[in-house]
């Protein structure tokens, strides 16, 4: 089979109308007056992002849900994506798989395929996907727009994921919560549905990718502004917390593992109940964890006692 081939059978038929039918070499995207358009891409790589032996639907839903997360985090309303896969080999059965689960999520998401390219490597698999979104003109929600007396929220739980990989790894035994952690960090939950409730009321917000300490720490230093955390209010899903339990050390890689793709928002202290309000009328769970201070020292993350958590690397990082 060659690539026009397998492009034809696997990847053509979710091909949404902007995408020509994958019959050219670019995609058109309708305007739409009065919006901009955002992008963003994220790339995952065997044996970095996912286990190269994860089945094949599950990794199509990781790429679309990290991307689907970052457009959530700007308040934009997903239009469509373009795909980059790298091969090591050609596998029929793995092909229909992955383009199965393409079709569930991008029909699930209203997230249409608009192109993009397939080739052969030498190196492991390799899955890339740019995603394009819409918000009105000029209303897009920074990652640099905290402010002095903001509260802050985070969607969801966090940690879940990170306890999930240690799981996948044989190095923690979560019981029967472990099927609960695996399942988070295999198959990300994107927060798009708050999208309106973050145009409407959020100074900031980004999503929660590299873990919530270092993905928050750069929301503030971008920001010019800092922050004091609550550990004790920081959500943590029953799974999550019966592995934690006492373990300070576990309860630091939670907060700093990565894979949570929840979303933060840094809301204005007078919009605070109205944001509460609006996001469960949207079904997303959202919990306020601290607030954002004039400083431009690091973010403090204290427990109950008044003590600060000691953390060495804040965040996953690839380098």
């Amino acid at each position: 089979m060659n690539e026009d081939d397998l492009i034809a059978r696997h990847f053509a038929p979710l091909a949404g109308e902007g995408g020509l039918g994958l019959l050219d070499d670019a995609a058109r995207i309708a305007s739409v007056t009065g919006h901009d358009l955002v992008i963003t891409c994220d790339a995952l790589v065997a044996g970095v992002h996912f286990f190269a032996d994860d089945p094949a639907d599950a990794i199509a839903s990781k790429a679309l849900r990290v991307n689907l997360s970052d457009l959530a985090a700007k308040g934009a309303t997903p239009r469509g994506f373009v795909l980059a896969l790298a091969l090591p080999k050609h596998d029929e059965a793995w092909l229909a798989s992955f383009a199965r689960g393409l079709k569930r999520d991008s029909e699930a998401f209203s997230f249409p395929l608009l192109g993009g390219d397939t080739v052969k490597t030498p190196g492991p698999l390799m899955v890339s996907v740019t995603a394009f979104g819409t918000v009105p003109e000029g209303r897009m929600v920074p990652r640099t727009g905290a402010r002095a007396g903001d509260a802050l929220y985070v969607t969801g739980t966090i940690g879940d994921a990170a306890l999930g990989l240690l799981e996948r790894q044989g190095q923690i035994s979560a019981g029967q919560g472990g099927a609960h952690l695996v399942a988070r960090y295999l198959m990300p939950e994107p927060r798009n549905a708050l999208a309106p409730a973050l145009l409407e009321h959020a100074h900031a917000a980004m999503d929660v990718s590299d873990g919530l300490i270092g993905d928050l720490t750069k929301m503030m230093r971008v920001s010019g502004v800092t922050a004091e955390v609550k550990l004790a209010d920081v959500p943590l899903s029953p799974a999550a917390r019966s592995v934690v339990g006492m373990d300070e050390a576990l309860f630091t890689r939670a907060l700093t593992g990565g894979d949570d793709y929840e979303v933060l928002a840094s809301i204005p202290a007078d919009k605070a109940r109205a944001f509460e309000v609006a996001a469960e009328a949207l079904g997303v769970s959202v919990t306020r964890i601290g607030e954002v201070k004039a400083s431009t020292q690091a973010p403090t993350f204290c427990w109950a006692d008044g003590r600060a958590l000691n953390v060495v690397g804040g965040s996953y990082s690839h380098f």
